[in-house]
């Protein structure tokens, strides 16, 4: 996800981010320059304690507080109502439970606050959605446990998010790998 074609969606994401901000699965703090001057913390989210450490330099370059928290986030260790943003990029694929970790996302996020993704996912084409439905398996053993066809706005929906934008697509690269979801969305 290094890929130097994605910094513009990590550019949209990140610099739409605002106050006290919770990233899901910073991994090693890829989006963290990208964070605006309207960002005053970033609590940053991950399992990987081998990721964790590739962020420390990110983090002490940021122009804000950046905390590290290892952890899940389907289990977000903070109080409700503590954020006023939550970011993820191409994160929910590989979430055991996404509809949990969305949820608590809605959770800690202040009354006005604001979920800001760019995730990959089911794509629209019967085609392109029997090879993500075949690739799966097997992708999910070699990727990280990234799963190609979860519905992503269905389930920031069924997390009791209203989507304000969303913008959908394929990226350059294998139609069952690329089709995209960037937006918005608030708590319900």
């Amino acid at each position: 996800m290094r890929h130097r074609d994605l910094v513009p969606h990590r550019e949209r994401i990140a610099g739409a981010a605002e106050g006290r901000v919770l990233e899901i699965g910073i991994g090693s703090g890829l989006n963290l320059p990208f964070y605006g001057p309207s960002v005053r913390e970033v609590l940053g989210i991950d399992p990987s304690p081998a990721l964790l450490a590739m962020a420390e330099p990110r983090c002490r370059e940021a122009a804000f507080p950046v905390k590290l928290i290892e952890g899940t986030s389907e289990h977000l260790p903070l109080e409700d109502g503590s954020v006023e943003t939550v970011v993820t990029t191409w994160t929910m694929c590989s979430v055991g439970d996404p509809l949990q970790a969305l949820q608590e996302a809605r959770r800690v996020l202040r009354t006005g606050g604001k979920l800001l993704f760019v995730e990959h996912g089911r794509a629209p084409e019967p085609g392109v959605r029997k090879w993500q439905d075949r690739l799966t398996p097997a992708w999910r053993r070699i990727a990280g446990g990234c799963h190609l066809n979860r519905k992503i706005d269905e389930l920031i929906v069924a997390a009791g998010f209203r989507i304000d934008s969303l913008e959908t697509g394929y990226l350059r690269g294998p139609k069952p790998m690329t089709f995209t979801y960037e937006g918005q969305a608030k708590p319900r």
